[in-house]
């Protein structure tokens, strides 16, 4: 595909006009602006320890994360280091309402709030949509946002949204990171970060990783490269300048887990590999590069403008388990898949701050284009006896069949978006209303190599979002807020469309919420939140048409969620959180009939994690994970068993620029099957480990 430069002709001259004004000199008093929120700051950035006050993930404009009308989880740097938290995965089990889809052993995806998605993850507020592991070796923090909010990330996002907020240059100081940990079963991850000031306004920031994988499972191993540079320059006090550069490569044994069986995961297995060690293996070589362009007008008005192109290239090969297990043998099954995309998007908003008869407005005017590509295939593992799956005996070692793999399918697909939405942040005093609007338009193209079929479809979609928020102090915020988003029947991945995909309206998501948010203190957030997410346009059966379907389906989750996160006491520093959700299919669908509880909904959650300082050098940390048992997939009666998994930490500060830590994961060695991807691919827990690690600074 050749990407057209018409749709970002008005995003490219935007930022042509904010680089031409004049350069001058930057006070050496005055803070950079953020990595992706325009001009000065009004909030004080994130804090120290593991509470953050920034919020403008949520509105593309400086709000506090206590007037944003929504509930968001904030994982900080401090306690990303904690946890010696490496991958993405890791960190969100900690997070309430998110559980773990497996990904099929090779990719991130989890259920936000009973929505399944692999594509709702953003960096630095743009779309990063393809299916691979997300390192966290050049992340500052993760936000996750609750409840679909298409006016600010587009279509998909039904259940909620992931940003990962990269690291980036500062000319404030120059330092040198070096860490190194080493873990039970012999995995190990060696990193760097390095920042130095290039000049009075120009700086430099080279974040870098290498990890191998291992656990107790067998024949399990993998390793990731990761190197990221970043700059930053100043043209005088009022324009800055951000580009960077992410070179990510993942290999791994792809572990689909294990089977089920009488519905409960096969028990006594979970070391055991159910693949082919020589087959089982994925890939993935992504490179994302980005430019950012931020100025201010003066005190009232700021703009900025962001290029973002991605290249993925993805390759996975699994031997699996599938339906047929018994007590003595299990079935298996197999193919290969491989995944060439290219992005390029573009994003400008202009925020412009003023007063009429005395109440205050924020507006943000922004516009969104987009172009992918996407080349797709897929093998089918043939067995020996010509058959696509083989009963084998259940053992110690899995023995596999012979196979060959032979082409299935192939296609290629281009989606191009333009999306346009205006925000209103209204300030009457103790009141506060949002209010918004997007339009989106998608345009996808896709062909079937295969079966030669060549499917044409445009979705166009207006996404409204609502909030009020009362403020009886200023530490004190009472919001109720709704919004919409939509999905196009394509999926979240947008690779291919069949002939009755070419025809039907888009699914819908409708969030209410009502919250509470609550800072006693600057460094300590209480909040609270209650909602109702209702997914419609879902495809079901026509029942006066038997063999026709119809978008008649829908589903409804109901809950509730209360977290702490900051210093409760001057040595104290905590995150905890409850959830309770309770999700059903309210109208038949094609998967399930009403009154389905959805799949991977546990109905309690508790993701709670804490540090205590002994002294100056010494502190401890403690954390709890919980999950009620689920199902592991829409209408089967397979569950995953509730579990509660202990952690914990020893942390020393051996001198001002050395410091030790030591975590342990599962302490109570519980038996636990956190995720799933299906009925037959459920992943055991690893059993008790440890990891030592230290941190260099200078």
């Amino acid at each position: 595909m050749t990407f057209s430069a018409l749709p970002f002709r008005p995003l490219l001259l935007s930022g042509a006009a904010l680089a031409a004004f004049p350069a001058t000199a930057l006070a050496d008093d005055q803070q950079a602006p953020r990595d992706y929120a325009p001009g000065n700051i009004v909030v004080t950035g994130q804090l120290d320890g593991y509470q953050a006050d920034d919020g403008s993930t949520a509105t593309k404009t400086d709000t506090p994360l206590i007037d944003v009308p929504q509930a968001v989880t904030v994982l900080t740097r401090d306690q990303l280091e904690d946890q010696n938290a490496h991958q993405l995965g890791e960190a969100l089990r900690y997070v309430p309402g998110v559980s773990l889809e497996s990904g099929e052993g090779h990719r991130d995806a989890v259920f936000i709030r009973g929505q399944s998605t692999t594509a709702d993850f953003y960096l630095d507020g743009i779309r990063d949509d393809a299916q691979y592991y997300r390192s966290l070796y050049n992340v500052e923090r993760v936000e996750v946002l609750k409840g679909p909010n298409a006016l600010i990330f587009g279509r998909g996002a039904g259940g909620g949204a992931i940003n990962r907020v990269s690291k980036t240059a500062s000319t404030r100081d120059a330092f040198v990171g070096l860490s190194a940990s080493v873990g039970t079963f012999g995995d190990f991850a060696l990193a760097t970060d390095v920042n130095q000031p290039l000049g009075d306004n120009v700086a430099g920031r080279l974040n870098a990783t290498y990890e191998e994988f291992d656990n107790d499972r067998d024949f399990y191993e993998g390793r990731f490269i990761g190197i990221s540079p970043t700059v930053t320059a100043r043209f005088g006090p009022d324009t800055t300048l951000t580009a960077s550069y992410t070179y990510d490569d993942d290999r791994r044994v792809t572990d689909r887990g294990l089977p089920s069986l009488n519905g409960r995961p096969l028990t006594g297995y979970d070391d055991v590999f159910f693949g082919d060690p020589d087959y089982n293996d994925s890939f993935a070589r992504v490179h994302i590069a980005r430019t950012r362009i931020d100025h201010r007008f003066g005190d009232a008005v700021s703009a900025n403008a962001t290029l973002q192109y991605a290249n993925y290239d993805k390759f996975y090969a699994n031997i699996t388990p599938t339906s047929g297990t018994t007590a003595t043998t299990t079935r298996l099954a197999g193919y290969e898949s491989g995944t060439q995309r290219e992005n390029l998007i573009g994003q400008a908003n202009l925020i412009a701050e003023f007063a009429t008869a005395g109440i205050g407005h924020t507006v943000l005017i922004g516009a969104e284009f987009a172009e992918q590509s996407t080349d797709a295939n897929r093998g089918q593992v043939v067995f020996d006896n010509g058959e696509t799956s083989v009963t084998v005996p259940l053992e110690e070692t899995i023995f596999v069949p012979a196979f060959t793999t032979v082409p299935q399918r192939a296609s290629k697909s281009d989606l191009a978006t333009q999306s346009v939405y205006v925000q209103d942040q209204v300030d009457f005093g103790i009141l506060q209303l949002i209010a918004g609007l997007r339009y989106d338009r998608f345009d996808l193209e896709t062909v079937d190599l295969t079966g030669g079929f060549a499917g044409d479809r445009v979705d166009e979609g207006w996404s409204p979002r609502l909030g009020m928020i009362v403020k009886p102090f200023e530490t004190l915020s009472l919001y109720a807020s709704y919004s919409e988003s939509f999905l196009p029947q394509s999926g979240d991945q947008f690779s291919l469309i069949d002939e009755l995909e070419e025809t039907l309206d888009p699914e819908e998501f409708e969030n209410y919420e009502i919250g509470v948010k609550w800072a006693p203190r600057t460094n300590l957030l209480l909040s609270a939140a209650a909602f109702r997410l209702e997914r419609s346009n879902t495809r079901a059966a026509d029942p006066l048409n038997p063999g026709f379907t119809i978008l008649a389906g829908e589903s409804r989750v109901e809950g509730f969620e209360v977290n702490l996160a900051g210093e409760v006491l001057p040595a104290l520093q905590v995150n905890l959180s409850y959830t309770y959700l309770d999700g059903k299919i309210t109208q038949d669908t094609e998967r399930a009939p009403a009154g389905t509880r959805l799949q991977q909904l546990p109905e309690s959650q508790i993701g709670a994690w804490a540090r205590y300082d002994l002294t100056d050098r010494l502190g401890v940390g403690a954390g709890i994970v919980h999950q009620s048992e689920q199902f592991a997939s829409l209408g089967s009666n397979v569950i995953l068993p509730g579990y509660t998994r202990v952690d914990a930490a020893v942390y020393l500060e051996a001198t001002d620029r050395l410091a030790l830590q030591l975590n342990v994961e599962n302490l109570l060695d519980e038996d636990y099957y956190p995720s799933a991807h299906g009925t037959n691919n459920i992943q055991p827990g690893e059993p008790v480990n440890a990891s030592i690690g230290a941190r260099l600074r200078f």
